[in-house]
């Protein structure tokens, strides 16, 4: 089966609270690599900064495991990503500044899958876990490696303004993260 699909029989991740403290956040001060070359420390970013975190892509021709499909929330990195890909424009016009993917993938890993779906925007790696530790975001292992499960942010001057989590299906958190800024737009200003 390819990357890019889903069977149909995926388990649902269910809301295990594991995000519930972050809403109001501040972002701690910690340096990702990104595929630009350069660092990124999302604590100074100033405007609205959406972070979608996955657990990891898959590589050309790597088989999806039975065991992968059975985890809650574990498939769907390329879907999630892509569909970033395809709101791009309409985030930025909604006055989101940056936009960025996080894994704890290392940085030569993600630049291959930055380059073969052709994503207009960095993926950030956290290969160290130093973000992941410091905001306390879930794990699971898997065959060894710590991951991150699925959520996304949007982070306003440093601190979280909104948390999506669990996210399910993943192709559609770049549209549900739309529909959230759009209707934030429609309410007047407090």
């Amino acid at each position: 089966m390819s990357h890019t699909t889903f069977p149909s029989t995926l388990p649902i991740p269910q809301d295990d609270g594991a995000c519930s403290h972050l809403a109001g956040s501040v972002i701690p001060s910690v340096s990702l690599p990104s595929t630009s070359g350069t660092a990124v420390d999302l604590s100074t970013l100033p405007g609205r900064t959406i972070l979608f975190c996955y657990p990891r892509t898959g590589a050309p021709g790597e088989a999806i495991t039975d065991d992968w499909n059975a985890i809650p929330g574990a498939r769907g990195c390329t879907p999630q990503a892509c569909s970033f890909r395809d709101e791009t424009q309409k985030l930025y016009r909604l006055g989101v500044q940056h936009l960025y993917g996080l894994s704890t993938q290392d940085t030569a890993y993600q630049q291959e899958a930055k380059e073969r779906l052709h994503l207009p925007f960095d993926l950030l790696s956290d290969e160290k876990l130093g973000l992941v530790d410091a905001l306390k975001l879930p794990l699971f292992e898997w065959h060894g490696q710590r991951l991150v499960k699925r959520l996304a942010l949007a982070i306003r001057d440093g601190r979280v303004e909104q948390v999506w989590y669990p996210v399910f299906p993943p192709d559609k958190n770049a549209a549900d993260v739309v529909t959230r800024l759009e209707s934030k737009q429609e309410q007047p200003p407090s």
